[in-house]
């Protein structure tokens, strides 16, 4: 059995057309948690995949890609996400098979 675990993405993008590129390449994967902070649920497959096309997208001397293990994604993530100002809210997915 694969172990899904939390990410958090962020990312600092200095051109419009790749920064719309990577949001569209995180949105398919993760819950859009603000302007450039997605929460991301994956496999060690689905990261590789993620790094992969992250990393085609980007330039590396002037864009940014942060990737954070939060952790096992059986633990909820609102416990350990300590929040200012509006609350944080995890999404609800549903799988369709």
């Amino acid at each position: 059995m694969t172990t899904r675990r939390h990410f958090l993405v962020s990312y600092d993008i200095a051109d419009d057309k790749r920064r719309g590129k990577v949001f569209d390449l995180l949105e398919g994967r993760g819950d859009h948690a603000q302007f450039s902070v997605f929460f991301c649920q994956l496999n060690p497959r689905e990261l590789a995949l993620l790094r992969a096309d992250l990393t085609a997208a980007v330039h590396n001397s002037d864009d940014q890609v942060l990737l954070v293990d939060l952790g096992p994604a059986h633990n909820p993530l609102d416990g350990g996400i300590e929040c200012l100002g509006k609350p944080f809210s995890v999404a609800t997915r549903a799988l369709v098979v």
